[in-house]
């Protein structure tokens, strides 16, 4: 049985220690297939925190994909089921810490751009990833800061998907999917 891209991906994320703000190599991992990708690739980084901010094209609109690769700590290893660093399958399940929030994020989001350029090699706009690994502590040195950075050279990000699965605040216009059809939510 062939793995899949993604849980490949996901799995190899996964099992990087990377508890915040520490990155613990995702990064790296990232910026060597975006690089193959044709991405341009700008490291950030701020006091403790590693940032990546990878763009690939120059021109308006521009369509992010936001992220984090810092997790918060395994805790208790007792009320684990599995080793939280350790990536498993269970029963169509992927077990881990991060493995919802959010290196299976990245790992999607990252496979989807492959594959997207793959058949649009010559696409329009251009696609960047802002990856910071302070988003599960203090959260002052990653998003806020990359976003300050690129609002001062007045490179504006027209579009964002944020794989995080775990917030439910309105911000700009949240649309919640469906098998078949995009809803609104309000």
């Amino acid at each position: 049985m062939q793995i899949s891209p993604v849980l490949e991906l996901a799995k190899d994320l996964i099992s990087r220690k990377s508890v915040t703000p520490e990155d613990a190599g995702c990064q790296p991992l990232m910026i060597e297939r975006l690089k193959a990708l044709g991405f341009e690739i700008e490291v950030m980084h701020f006091e403790d925190t590693l940032n990546l901010w990878a763009r690939r094209g120059t021109q308006a609109p521009l369509f992010a994909f936001a992220g984090h690769t810092d997790v918060v700590p395994a805790g208790n290893l007792d009320h684990w089921n599995t080793a939280p660093f350790e990536p498993q399958v269970i029963d169509g399940y992927l077990y881990g810490r991060g493995a919802a929030d959010m290196k299976g994020s990245l790992a999607a989001m990252v496979v989807a751009v492959e594959e997207f350029i793959a058949k649009n090699p010559d696409h329009k706009g251009s696609i960047a990833f802002l990856i910071t690994s302070d988003e599960e502590g203090p959260f002052i040195n990653g998003t806020t800061r990359v976003v300050d950075t690129l609002m001062e050279r007045n490179e504006i990000i027209d579009m964002c998907i944020v794989g995080e699965p775990s917030s439910t605040d309105h911000v700009g216009d949240v649309v919640k999917m469906a098998a078949a059809a995009l809803s609104p939510v309000s």
